[in-house]
């Protein structure tokens, strides 16, 4: 299942880059994509688990940037 968000206050292109790494370790994720220049993210995930995995999303984005938020 993809889904797309909206990001707001993501303030750099490599914070975007290590987000987009951190979410593919994610167990039950197959694709991510991070975009600093359209504040986007794209994500493939599990359809079964994909609130659990959006869950550790949300953490892994808070540890490299604690300003950004993920429009749901």
């Amino acid at each position: 299942m993809k889904k797309k968000f909206k990001l707001q206050e993501l303030d750099c292109a490599n914070c975007a880059a290590k987000m987009e790494e951190a979410i593919k370790k994610i167990d039950g994720v197959s694709d991510a994509n991070v975009s600093f220049m359209t504040q986007k993210m794209m994500i493939d995930a599990e359809e079964s688990s994909f609130d659990k995995i959006m869950e550790e999303v949300v953490k892994v984005c808070r540890k490299v940037e604690p300003d950004c938020k993920i429009m749901m």
